[in-house]
């Protein structure tokens, strides 16, 4: 996958604090959704998202990194 693609999927997620609510928006299966942030997170070496059975919160580092994938995509 592309690191647009990733970034994409990524902002999507957290912008929504759920998988299923990115994969919504963006007209995904939930699971290649999931993939996608794993090999996101794979690549940069750092945990993005903080997950719960009830939400999904954006790390320091997430915060940081979706400021950043925002202003790429845009």
């Amino acid at each position: 996958m592309d690191r647009l693609h990733l970034m994409s999927v990524y902002v999507a997620v957290a912008e929504a604090e759920s998988f299923a609510g990115g994969a919504r928006r963006l007209g995904m299966s939930p699971p290649a959704v999931t993939r996608a942030v794993a090999a996101l997170e794979e690549r940069l070496g750092v945990k993005l998202l903080n997950r719960t059975t009830r939400h999904v919160r954006a790390t320091d580092a997430g915060e940081r990194y979706l400021e950043d994938a925002r202003r790429i995509i845009a």
